[in-house]
């Protein structure tokens, strides 16, 4: 978070799908890849793992570090487990507030510009949610560029 490395209050993995180097993902990673890659055709190269236990796990409202993303390219949310709320905030009065639920095998596909002009998260709830996992398939970068910090996966 803001270039460094905090505890967040969810379980995160990131792999790299075209790494031939790196940790090798679980094949059903690669299958839900290619099934985004089918819906979207965008070739996604990085993939984000999300692990939400319960309603007190969740991430605080962000956008994406552009500098991580090839600019122009979408960002894939696919969900899998429980319902969970996203929400999407403008960043620039009206500060409109769109809440999205994101259902189990729902795919949510937010643009390159969503990460200018909106925050994204997923809030706490006293609600009574089962466990939930995020996919978020992005196009990375195959470095970083220099002077800028921060990983690539």
């Amino acid at each position: 978070m803001y270039d460094r490395e905090v505890d967040v209050p969810r379980l995160t993995a990131h792999f790299r799908l075209d790494d031939e180097e790196g940790p090798t993902p679980p094949t059903e990673i690669f299958e839900a890849a290619d099934r985004v890659a089918s819906a979207t055709s965008i070739p996604f190269n990085s993939v984000g793992l999300n692990y939400y236990r319960d309603g007190r796990d969740s991430v605080a409202p962000h956008n994406d570090h552009l500098y991580e993303l090839v600019e122009g390219h979408p960002i894939a949310l696919l969900s899998l487990g429980s319902t969970r709320r996203m929400r999407i905030r403008a960043k620039e009065p009206p500060r409109r507030v769109l809440d999205v639920d994101l259902e189990p095998g729902s795919l949510l596909l937010m643009s390159y510009a969503t990460q200018l002009h909106y925050t994204h998260g997923v809030p706490k709830t006293t609600d009574d949610v089962g466990p939930r996992i995020s996919l978020a398939f992005r196009v990375r970068p195959a470095a970083a560029p220099k002077g800028r910090r921060g990983f690539y996966r």
